[in-house]
């Protein structure tokens, strides 16, 4: 049984690439080695015109990749999905945007990647297809006469119905997930919303994780995704022995001080700017700890055509500023906000030096940095990892300190805790967090996907399913005729900032 797994982005190896060990794209590119495959998806580049896919092989992996125009780019990607659905299922409506011609332009590359994607499939093949660029997927393979077991996993997470349904369309691009035959999610809350919504807003019936619309069954299961434990850990240990350049610098920069480390991309659902105001905070209750520790937040950014992310670099660099110069010396500066990318085994050096991890979102499907800070620490005199509540990673690590980051106070005091934690609590916690992560790695993920997904019975569909939005009276309005858009839509732009938008 061949695997096929589909995702927004993918990167054709050179042949003479050595992958390091880690990472959600080393374990996906394993497991197609380990059962021969097709990693299909968007190259990243920007063409003019839709050119020929492109293909390549290495050993027992066949990479297939289409280019996008700037017009998909501009509505597919960037608006669509990292303006509406991004925002939405992190909870904030009051930065969702939603656009026609964006949904529209989101729905025609999905439907270009099935049209492309539908001929290179074999009948036994084991689709695999990977987060919210790509929620609709399945359903137009179906519409192709694809039968195979199809697989979704979303890496975000899922908001409640009250919260996905203030987006427009919420209802019709929901019950494209009917199309699946198992939706992996990260934690328990995850499944429950996402059933919920199914419920709600398309009315489906639920029994327990099974979810049925017409003759089409469902399965929903939380998949916690870990990383690759043992390899992260050797990563940390090798990086202290030879003493890199990066992390040679900072052990002699910060001396005897303790050293307290955030690493995210830049993005305002991670809650950079409220975890240096937390650190401010920290200092201001706690002086005795003046010159003593140091605040190290690497934040390389991301998606900076958003305007929304412009604006969170200008407020990281005016917060980091105002709080230097409020609370450093002529010979320490309290916080350091570096916004550039390091590879993984300056991470995972950085990791080892730092005495507590510093993990906050404000909302987070899981966070594999928490799980690499655990992993990265020296058994013998390990740090602490504070950790948001609203992290999915939070269900798995009840013995990390446990905060709600929109309380600066309490993740400041939070901050003192780890700092004056006893050597002996400190090993006790790390210990149940390490056989924690190890036991629920990247592999026990990956497996127990596919595993689930292999074995699931499919269920034969009399017509391929025609998805619907329920209108106001009730009615059934098909998916087809509610992306017809009128000639000349432009990018009109909606806030979605109540759940009667959708109903």
């Amino acid at each position: 049984m061949r695997l096929v797994i589909v995702s927004n982005r993918v990167t054709i190896p050179e042949r003479q690439e050595k992958v390091a060990a880690g990472g959600l794209a080393v374990a996906l590119r394993e497991a197609l080695e380990s059962r021969g495959g097709l990693w299909f998806g968007w190259s990243g580049e920007i063409s003019e015109t839709v050119r020929e896919l492109r293909t390549a092989q290495r050993g027992k992996v066949s990479y297939c990749v289409t280019d996008l125009t700037e017009a998909e780019r501009q509505t597919y990607y960037l608006g669509f999905s990292n303006r509406a659905l991004w925002p939405n299922m992190h909870y904030r409506l009051g930065l969702t945007e939603f656009s026609r011609a964006d949904y529209a332009g989101y729905l025609g590359v999905n439907r270009r990647f099935a049209k492309a994607l539908a001929p290179l499939l074999k009948p036994d093949d084991l689709i695999w297809i990977h987060d919210y660029h790509l929620i609709p997927l399945a359903a137009e393979l179906r519409r192709r006469g694809v039968t195979n077991r199809i697989g979704y996993f979303h890496h975000i997470p899922w908001p409640p119905a009250e919260v996905f349904g203030a987006l427009p369309f919420s209802a019709t691009l929901i019950s494209t997930m009917s199309a699946y035959d198992l939706i992996g999610v990260q934690t328990k809350v995850d499944a429950r919303n996402l059933c919920d919504g199914l419920a709600t807003l398309c009315g489906a019936q639920v029994d327990g994780d099974r979810v049925s619309m017409g003759r089409r069954r469902t399965l929903v299961r939380a998949f916690p995704i870990g990383i690759d434990v043992e390899a992260f850990r050797r990563l940390a240990s090798a990086s202290v022995r030879a003493a890199t350049i990066p992390i040679r610098t900072t052990k002699q920069s910060l001396g005897e001080r303790k050293l307290v480390i955030g690493v995210d991309r830049l993005d305002y659902s991670k809650g950079i700017v409220q975890r240096l105001e937390a650190f401010g905070t920290f200092l201001r209750n706690h002086p005795e700890y003046s010159r003593r520790v140091g605040l190290l937040q690497i934040a390389p950014p991301s998606r900076s055509d958003v305007p929304e992310y412009a604006e969170l670099d200008r407020q990281s660099d005016e917060t980091a500023g105002r709080l230097n110069a409020a609370l450093g010396e002529f010979d320490w500066t309290p916080i350091r906000v570096v916004k550039k990318a390091y590879s993984r085994n300056a991470l995972a050096g950085f990791y080892r030096r730092a005495q507590v991890g510093l993990v906050t979102p404000m909302r987070d499907g899981m966070n594999l940095v928490a799980k690499e800070y655990i992993a990265a620490q020296d058994p013998e005199d390990p740090g602490v990892l504070v950790l948001s509540r609203f992290a999915g990673a939070s269900h798995q690590m009840g013995e990390a300190l446990i905060v709600n980051p929109y309380d600066t106070h309490e993740v400041a005091e939070a901050i003192r805790t780890a700092l004056a934690m006893p050597r002996s609590e400190r090993l006790r916690r790390f210990q149940t967090l390490y056989a924690t992560i190890d036991a629920t790695d990247i592999d026990w993920w990956t497996s127990r996907y596919l595993d689930a997904l292999a074995g699931i019975e499919t269920v034969e569909e009399e017509a391929p399913p025609r998805p619907v939005k329920r209108g106001r009276a009730g009615r059934a309005i098909s998916l087809a005729r509610s992306v017809d858009l009128p000639p000349g839509t432009t990018r009109r732009t909606s806030r979605a900032i109540a759940p009667a938008a959708s109903r």
